[in-house]
Order: structure tokens, then C-alpha cells, then sequence
């Protein structure tokens, strides 16, 4: 029998109105977070599957506050015992940790917010069978093998089902379902001691909140192709200069700039000093919003978890905050950070509705979600004009940036020469450097809203213990003065 790609053993139904019923007593305030999330994996790798998966994750995070302290408790235990012995065990860590707090919350920190949402999508999962999508990628596979050099390829694709039920003593009731697709295609090729890899945007980059329709088989094929052709081209192409040049970014490779040298330094936790231990700090002082001029006047960035169809999308974050567009940077004035109503409140900063967990077993933390840099006016065919002596590059292969989210160096995939208004050589082992502020500062043209792509990566790690989320960012091509560009390994 061939399996619909949702395929999974039918699950009974949690009524989390009654567990709360059962826990409520156990605490000041109570709130129950329930999530279940079914995960399709399929890989395929030199025309060969590789992984095919079917995974489930289905628990309840408990959340109490007891003398003005909040403690989390989580459990897969769905029993009324597992969920009282949860909330008891929330209960008594905030009672243990009251008299140690740094900050008082309030059931303000906690609204009672109601309201549903359900992702967009077309196609079912249920439309596709596991043999049809492991066929496809064995196809996307061998389109990516171009020539003998290829010497390897891999096709990737998963697909999730994803429910979040939160419900609180106070009276939040928060229904939201997603449904996630992404995918990701590569080719390596070898020629003597040279290897060069190229795929698709970038490692996980391809990534939605759709269904089916999401996969364009016909044109997934000649994209491979494409991909196969341009990993030959790399093999035979010059290094990338050592100078400084103008350069213009791929909405691809524009998603890392955005991600990491935006979105992490405005993390308001960040700057907190909550995550200095594992994933760092921030340049970005308290007295920097509203006056730090982060970049040019053409920088707009801002959260938006209201675009339908990208990666993280959602209309309440994980502590009931209904989700609104805002803008971070305006004119490229820093406004408004990536803070919870805790974190707000901390440091009396604007924030947003980013209050997210990675899953039941997890408490949230301030988190990015769409991080957007708003379209311009120019055309990519327009900046490659204006610049006499440039690169383009496209799609991510390397990252670092310090602990302070400020010196960066990015590596990429594919890379042109610009001469003259022109794009001309095919440059292999592209990076960039810079410092995060001067940098933003040298942007000189922003794409145009035609130009714009969504993207997103499920591979953004952030906590202790850590917690991987999904996370979202649209952008155009981007061009920015005098960069200073190198060759050589990434």
C-alpha cells in the first residue's frame, strides 16, 4: 500500500479546557501550552533515498506564577495525574525562586487574549503519497547531475504539521495551526583537487507556510539543472578579488545579512545580558533606540508575523500578545527592539510580540520571527548598471560574526564580476566582511517590491537549554559602497 505523505496513526483528542480545569488551583495564575507537530522527512542522496522519516511531538508546557514569579514545567504525560504533577512542579519552583526574583510579573504579562489561525495553504498533504515525493527527489537528484564532475547531489524535502493550544486561568484561549513545507537541493563537483558546491539559495533557505503547491516539480527539475550547470562553472572560475568594491547581495544571501546582523543584535534579552553565556550579547545599547542611526536612509526593516505565507508567520505570540507589523529600523533610525512584554518591561523599550518556544518542552524566549527589509525602488538590472566595478554574490555557504553580533565575515556560493555596468566572470569563493553599523550605513540601493523573495531557515538556535525555531525573512537585492571583498576557502 503507498501511504499519503500525512500518514500517521490517528491520535486522541486532548481537551486541554479540562486539564485546566484539573491544574488551576495549583497557582496564583496557571497557563497550559499544548503542542503537537507531526514531521515528514524525506532524502534522497546520489539518486539513492537516504532518510524517510516520520516523527511526532505532542506535550504540555505548564506555567505558573506564585508570588509574582513565573516557573515553567513541561510533560508528554497527557494524564490528569501527568498535567497536575506538571503544574505542582511549575508551582513550586516560582514559590522557591519569589524571594530571588529580579523582576515582579502580573497577569499584564500574561493577556487574556483570544482568537484562531491556521497558515495558508492550497494542497493537502494528503494529496501527495511518501513513494510520489521520494520519486521526485530522485528525479530533482539526477537533473542535478550534469556531467560526470557532479560527484555528488542531494534533494531534500520536509513537510510539518504543526498545532499550538494555549489556554491560561485568566481567560486567554489561543488556537493557531500550521502548516510548513521546505526544501533543499545541492550539487558538488570535483575536478582534480578543486571542489565546488552550488545549490538552491543556500543551505535550508526554501522554506514556507504552504502546502503542496509548494513543490513545483517541472520547475524544481530545471532548476536542478541550472544548479548542476553553475557547479561546473565554479570549478574553472577565477577566485574572488581581495578589494574593496561595491556589492550587490541576492535575496538569498541577504536573509543571513538580515538575520544576523539585525535580527540577533536586536534581541532585547540579548541586551539584557540573558544569553551573554551561549549565544552571545549585542553592540546595541538601551539609549541607541530612537537615535542610533543603524544604517542609510533607504534601511526599513521591519517585524512582520502577519505575511501570509512566510516561514513564521502567527497571530499571537507564546504568551497570548497579538502579533502586529512593526517597524524596527525606519529611514534607517533604530526604533524598536525584538522584546517580549518581560523584556519590555525590563528595560522600558518598545518590543514586539515575540515571545516564542521552539516546542512543549520548552519555555519561551524572546525570539526573531519575520525579520523584513522593505522594498525600494531600484531594479536589480538598475544597480548592476550603476556600478562600475563590483560583485554580485548569491547564496550562503559560511557565516561568522562575534559575540557582540558586530564584526562579521559571510562566505557565498556563487559570485559575477560587475565591469562597467555589466555582469562579466563567474568568481568562485566569494566573502565579504565588515562591522555591522558602517556596513548597513554603505547601503546604496534597495530592490524593488517585484524583486522581493521570501525566505527562511527552521535552523535559527538561540537558549539554554537550546531551542532550534523557524524563522522568516523577505527581501530584494541590496547594493551596498565599498565593501571589502575576498577569495580563498570558505
Amino acid at each position: 500500500m503507498s501511504l499519503p505523505v500525512n500518514f500517521y496513526p490517528e491520535l486522541p483528542a486532548f481537551d486541554i479546557h479540562r486539564a485546566l480545569a484539573w491544574v488551576q488551583a495549583e497557582a496564583d495564575w496557571i497557563g497550559l501550552r499544548f503542542v503537537q507537530e507531526q514531521t515528514y522527512r524525506r532524502t534522497v542522496r546520489n539518486h539513492l533515498p537516504e532518510d524517510n522519516a516520520i516523527t511526532l511531538e505532542r506535550g504540555v508546557m505548564a506555567e505558573a506564577r506564585v508570588d509574582g514569579h513565573i516557573a515553567y514545567a513541561g510533560t508528554s504525560d497527557l494524564s490528569q495525574q501527568g498535567l497536575v504533577q506538571a503544574a505542582r512542579r511549575a508551582a513550586y519552583l516560582a514559590r522557591i525562586c519569589a524571594p530571588h526574583a529580579l523582576f515582579p510579573f502580573t497577569e499584564g504579562h500574561r493577556p487574556p487574549a483570544h482568537g484562531r489561525f491556521v497558515s495558508t495553504r492550497r494542497l493537502g498533504f494528503d494529496r501527495l503519497t511518501l513513494a510520489e515525493l521520494t520519486d521526485q527527489l530522485i528525479r530533482a537528484s539526477r537533473s542535478l547531475k550534469v556531467s560526470d564532475k557532479i560527484v555528488s547531489t542531494a534533494a531534500e524535502a520536509t513537510l510539518v504539521e504543526s498545532t499550538v493550544h494555549y489556554v491560561s486561568s485568566s481567560g486567554a484561549d489561543i488556537e493557531q495551526q500550521w502548516w510548513l513545507v521546505s526544501s533543499h537541493c545541492a550539487a558538488t563537483a570535483q575536478d582534480g583537487t578543486e571542489t565546488q558546491q552550488r545549490s538552491l539559495n543556500g543551505p535550508a533557505a526554501r522554506c514556507r507556510q504552504a502546502g503542496l503547491e509548494f513543490f513545483d516539480f517541472s520547475a524544481l527539475h530545471a532548476e536542478c539543472e541550472r544548479v548542476g550547470r553553475e557547479a561546473l562553472e565554479l570549478l574553472d572560475a577565477e577566485n574572488c578579488p581581495d578589494e574593496t568594491l561595491d556589492l550587490i547581495l541576492a535575496p538569498d544571501q541577504m536573509l543571513l545579512q538580515i538575520h544576523e546582523s539585525i535580527g540577533h543584535p536586536l534581541e532585547l534579552d540579548r541586551i539584557l545580558g540573558d544569553e551573554r553565556n551561549y549565544a552571545g550579547w549585542s553592540f546595541v545599547k538601551p539609549d541607541d533606540f530612537g537615535r542610533l542611526r543603524y544604517g542609510s536612509p533607504l534601511l526599513n526593516v521591519t517585524f512582520d508575523p502577519t505575511v501570509a505565507g512566510e516561514f513564521a508567520s502567527y497571530a499571537f505570540d507564546d504568551c497570548g500578545n497579538p502579533a502586529t507589523r512593526e517597524y524596527l529600523i525606519r529611514d534607517g533610525v533604530l526604533l524598536r527592539g525584538l522584546g517580549s512584554l518581560e523584556s519590555q518591561s525590563r528595560l522600558g523599550i518598545p518590543g514586539v510580540a515575540n515571545f516564542r518556544s521552539a516546542g512543549w518542552n520548552r519555555a519561551p524566549i524572546d525570539r526573531m520571527a519575520n525579520i523584513n527589509l522593505e522594498p525600494g525602488t531600484s531594479s536589480l538590472a538598475e544597480m548592476i548598471a550603476s556600478v562600475e566595478r563590483g560583485v554580485y554574490m548569491q547564496s550562503n555557504r559560511s557565516w561568522s560574526i562575534d559575540d557582540y553580533r558586530n564584526k562579521f565575515q559571510f562566505g557565498c556560493e556563487y559570485a559575477r564580476r560587475i565591469e562597467q555596468g555589466r555582469l562579466t566572470d563567474v568568481l568562485k569563493n566569494p566573502n565579504y566582511r565588515g562591522v555591522t553599523v558602517p556596513f548597513w550605513n554603505a547601503l546604496k540601493q534597495v530592490g524593488c517590491r517585484d524583486e522581493r523573495e521570501l525566505f527562511g531557515t527552521p535552523y535559527c538556535g538561540k537558549g539554554e537549554p537550546n531551542q532550534l525555531i523557524r524563522v522568516g525573512h523577505a527581501a530584494p537585492p541590496c547594493l551596498f559602497a565599498g565593501i571589502d571583498v575576498f577569495g580563498g576557502g570558505a
